[in-house]
């Protein structure tokens, strides 16, 4: 296990925008969040907490964008059919041969519905996207730390929900086992948190870049900056947020959930597909765009490496 440091620096304007994927017409809202501390986990009478919540500790989180929305197939499509390979010059700050990002292979079964979230994609299939949105724009993107998503989950909140303290009126938020009929739903149609992001509760869970450790805020005792746990092992890695078919408890803001090598239980390759699970409907992404652009050294460190499974 190790923790990362992250480095601020000025570089940026910090307002929302929208990134154009050059060769579409398809954009990508990012909102912007100021730095800030937080007490990422639960309290110990939140109802329906688990063990890995605990300790409530305080984590200072560094200035990032994050998608407005979950990352729909038509944007990913764009990455998994590679039909506009270039870029337009002097874009961004980062340059990054678009070529040398690792094409994905197509899916099992074909889930793809423009506007909803793209789903049984690996955390190394959401991370090699954003790698190539990367080379397509020169901004750096990757995927969310575990912090990070809490933070901008709460909308500057410290209750159970974005929204408040109990799950009363979580169906104007989100989709869940009550309301969703068993499926999956087009982004954004329920309300936003105060910081203007769709979905992220229910719906889709979500991949962070974080190992699964269920013990890992105990060593948290005091104020950490920007934490991330990242483990060599395939599995168990975090998704949060919850999904469609799951109860309002495993959509709280601080409910933790993690992956599982039954994901791809009916993956007849070998080795499996570093790609796409067979078996996780439930599960999507959204992307994140620090503040401060990493050194050339630190560019890859964010991106998740592929570990094959036999």
């Amino acid at each position: 296990m190790f923790f990362v440091p992250f480095v601020v620096a000025q570089n940026g304007s910090r307002i929302d925008y929208f990134e154009t994927i050059d060769g579409s017409k398809l954009q990508i809202k990012m909102v912007f969040l100021a730095a800030g501390t937080f007490q990422m986990g639960s309290p110990t009478k939140e109802h329906g907490r688990k063990k890995d919540e605990s300790p409530k500790h305080n984590v200072f989180v560094s200035p990032f964008w994050i998608a407005s929305y979950e990352t729909t197939w038509e944007i990913y499509e764009l990455f998994l059919n590679r039909v506009n390979n270039t870029r337009k010059a002097d874009r961004g700050n980062v340059a990054l041969e678009i070529d040398g990002v690792s094409s994905a292979t197509m899916p099992y079964v074909n889930y793809n519905q423009e506007g909803f979230p793209a789903i049984n994609i690996t955390q190394y299939a959401a991370s090699q996207f954003c790698k190539w949105l990367t080379a397509k724009t020169g901004n750096y993107y990757r995927l969310p730390t575990e912090a990070e998503w809490e933070y901008a989950c709460r909308g500057g909140s410290d209750a159970a929900y974005s929204f408040g303290e109990k799950s009363t009126n979580i169906g104007a938020f989100a989709w869940h086992v009550g309301n969703s009929d068993g499926f999956l739903q087009k982004v954004g149609l329920k309300n936003p948190n105060s910081y203007g992001l769709y979905d992220m509760h229910g719906n889709a869970a979500e991949w962070v870049l974080d190992s699964y450790d269920p013990i890992a805020y105990i060593e948290r005792t005091m104020t950490v900056n920007n934490p991330i746990v990242i483990y060599k092992n395939l599995y168990p890695r975090v998704v949060r947020g919850g999904s469609y078919k799951d109860a309002a408890n495993s959509l709280r803001s601080s409910s933790r959930r993690f992956s599982s090598s039954s994901w791809k239980k009916r993956d007849p390759q070998v080795p499996k597909s570093l790609w796409w699970h067979t078996d996780a409907k439930h599960v999507g992404f959204r992307i994140v765009r620090p503040l401060d652009v990493p050194s050339k050294k630190q560019l890859s460190e964010y991106w998740v490496k592929p570990k094959k499974e036999y």
